[in-house]
């Protein structure tokens, strides 16, 4: 277990170590006890003042601060109002696709999966963001962030899936039966269009610019720009920054 030395950590790992100690007393000897006990849990510590050793899970907490300020911006908000908005931000983050796989009932591998065993779920709410903040109540004005953090932290995801450096190195071209995330604006949160490539269209260079794509609701054609290619959870994954953390 990697952290930082935050006090709660640091808490946690004493409260761990008192657990197992408990484990390794006479009075727990049944098959799950001593299996704990001989397992434990070997917990490290990157140093103090080095945020830069966390690496995915810090840049993942970096850009969640960065859009957090954005959607506040000068707004005072109460402590349920700050519990809330992390709740459902918290949600949103952990929802995101990290591989393709078919072991699963939504054909993805998110964060959400490692945490509670199966996909984060929203209920679609009207779309806030062109009413003046003035104008919002009390639950309006947390949805209406709740939004615009979506919409600015999902786009940047897709696009870390999307890295293709221009003259620098040749880009593999997208291949039919791909799976891929379709970049759509108007998407509502934790909402993620997967879909597969059923045909390439190559231009004169034998460079795919366009592909044909099989959703659930039908067929459709979209330039390579806006879809971002899954991998496979056979392959290695190489994500953007913070693609495998979780945010909790």
């Amino acid at each position: 277990m990697y952290s930082d030395n935050g006090t709660n950590f640091i808490g946690a790992r004493r409260s761990l170590d008192e657990m197992q100690q408990l484990l390794n007393s006479t009075q727990h000897k049944d098959h799950v006890a001593n299996s704990l006990a001989d397992e434990g849990i070997q917990w490290t510590f990157i140093p103090p003042r080095a945020p830069h050793w966390g690496g995915k899970w810090e840049s993942a907490v970096r850009c969640v601060k960065l859009h957090l300020r954005r959607v506040i911006g000068s707004s005072t908000l109460t402590h349920e109002q700050m519990r809330t908005l992390l709740a459902q931000i918290s949600a949103v983050v952990n929802s995101r696709p990290l591989c393709y796989t078919s072991d699963t009932d939504s054909n993805y591998l998110s964060p959400a999966h490692f945490l509670i065993g199966r996909p984060f779920t929203t209920i679609p709410e009207v779309d806030l963001g062109h009413i003046p903040v003035g104008r919002l109540r009390y639950w309006q004005s947390i949805q209406s962030m709740y939004q615009g953090f979506w919409k600015q932290w999902h786009q940047e995801y897709l696009t870390s899936l999307q890295q293709r450096p221009k003259w620098t190195k040749e880009t593999p071209n997208i291949n039919i039966g791909s799976v891929v995330l379709v970049k759509e604006s108007n998407t509502p949160p934790a909402s993620w269009h997967l879909a597969r490539v059923i045909e390439t269209y190559p231009g004169k260079d034998d460079v795919v610019r366009a592909v044909r794509l099989k959703m659930a609701t039908g067929e459709l054609t979209r330039p390579i720009t806006k879809i971002a290619e899954l991998p496979h959870s056979e392959t290695v994954f190489q994500g953007g920054p913070g693609c495998l953390e979780t945010i909790a």
